[in-house]
Formats: C-alpha cells, structure tokens, sequence
C-alpha cells in the first residue's frame, strides 16, 4: 500500500501559472463632496458588457456599501438576478457609498438623551441627502451611461435613512428598499412624520426579520403609514421575514424588493 501511494504521488505534476491579473467586477472611485467637507470612496459594479453597449441603466444606490459591508454581496445579487435566462431585474449599475460614520451620516438630530449619549456624532442626515441629490446623482448621470430609474437600498440605520427620504423628499427615488429600518431612532419621531405627496410613481418595499417586538412593530407602523400616503397610486409592498433576523435580513430582502420592483 505504501508502494502504490509513493509511485501516485511521484506520478503527480504542479500546474504552472499561464497568467494571472485581477478580480475586478468594477470601479472604485473616490469623489470630493463639497457638502460633506470631505472625500467618499464609491464602489460601483457594471453589468458585463457595459463599456460597449449603447443602452442606459438603472442606477441602484447602496447605503453601507463599503467593500467589507454589504458591497460585494449585493452587486453579486444584483447580476444574478439579471442574467438573461432569469430577466428578474434588468442589468443595472450599483453604486456603494462607503461610509466614514454611518450614526453621523443617516440619522436626523434625535431630541432624547439616550441616542445622543450612544451616538454622539448622530444628526447629520440633512446635509447627507444634500450629497445624494445635489452631488452624487448629477455626477453618476454626467459620467456613466444610466436610465432616469434610481433605486435606493437601505438595512438598519440606512432604512432609518430611507425612510426619512421618502417622507420628506419621496421623488429622489423610484424605488425604496427599506430593510429592518431604526425607527426606534428620536423616539420613533419618524412614525409621526406625515407624509410630503409624491408627484410621480415610486415603488416602496418594507422588510423586518424576527428582530424583537420594537423593530417588527416600528416597520409594520411605517408601512402601514406609507401605504396610507401613497398606496393609492403607487405600489407598496410589506415583507416579514420569520426565519431571519437582523444580521442577515437584507440578502433576501434585497432579493424579494428588486424582484418586486422589476419583474414583468
């Protein structure tokens, strides 16, 4: 037996390297943001094909989408779901905000002392907004080849974003995908918002996982809150996902929202 291992053994041979480069789905780019007094790193996938096609793409924007958060696992989803032989979404570009202090970045100024003792830079929403609509949305449509239809992806505080987007400014996007959404956040102050009217057609998907009685009764409360506002013309969806929780909601919500949003 020792025989016969030795001889397969030496009988063996290394494969050689032909070449090697690298793994790249995409671009990171690094832009000045006046507002923001600072510079943000974008992460954005291109379907394949994309630097010889003529067509423009839908634009999905992703909060939390540095390289080591949500990124890598989302622009992946997204070219699944729009290979040809499944045509769930359309091939779309992703965009990743990478993010230098999310607690500053989606929260709005909380009036209750436990946030801002446990978030102390907390309260920077307002300007962050200012960036995406005044800032990132002109360049990504001066510098790519994108259609006029924008979606926004949020989970935890990002959904406390988007939902604070589409109450108070619900024409920035076509369509929100708002996983496990803080809105414990200032006392749930945002359940209490009411609603700016929305003077175009957006698609709203709400998703919460078995997260505790405050999360699932905050996102179920903001659903039915948008649903009233705008579910008369335009699409709103609610999703309770029982078998997860909040650390891995957002793949399959993410999933069910695109596939909501664009499917034929």
């Amino acid at each position: 037996m020792l025989c016969i291992a030795s001889g397969t053994v030496s009988a063996q041979k290394n494969i050689k390297d032909v070449s090697s480069k690298a793994f790249e789905i995409g671009k990171i780019i690094t832009v000045k943001s006046d507002i923001l007094k600072e510079n943000r790193t974008l992460n954005i996938y291109f379907p394949e094909g994309y630097d010889t096609s003529d067509k423009k793409y839908p634009v999905i924007y992703l909060l939390d989408g540095s390289a080591n958060e949500d990124f890598i696992h989302i622009a992946g989803l997204v070219q699944f779901q729009s290979f040809s032989w499944l045509d769930i979404i359309p091939e779309s570009i992703v965009v990743g905000i990478a993010n230098i202090d999310r607690k500053r970045d989606f929260t709005y100024p909380s009036n209750s002392e436990l946030d801002n003792k446990e978030l102390p830079t907390s309260g920077g929403s307002e300007k962050f907004i200012q960036f995406l609509r005044d800032e990132l949305q002109p360049y990504m449509a001066s510098n790519f080849k994108i259609s006029e239809v924008k979606t926004i992806i949020g989970q935890s505080l990002g959904g406390l974003l988007a939902s604070e987007i589409v109450l108070k400014q619900p024409s920035l996007f076509d369509n929100y995908l708002i996983v496990s959404p803080s809105t414990w956040w200032d006392d749930e102050s945002l359940l209490k918002m009411k609603p700016t009217e929305v003077k175009k057609t957006i698609n709203i998907f709400v998703a919460v996982g078995t997260e505790g009685p405050l999360m699932q009764t905050g996102a179920t409360k903001l659903y039915y809150n948008l649903l009233q506002a705008h579910g008369e013309k335009n699409k709103v969806t609610f999703k309770f996902l029982e078998n997860l929780n909040h650390g891995d909601t957002l793949h399959l919500a993410a999933y069910l929202g695109l596939e909501t949003f664009f499917k034929k």
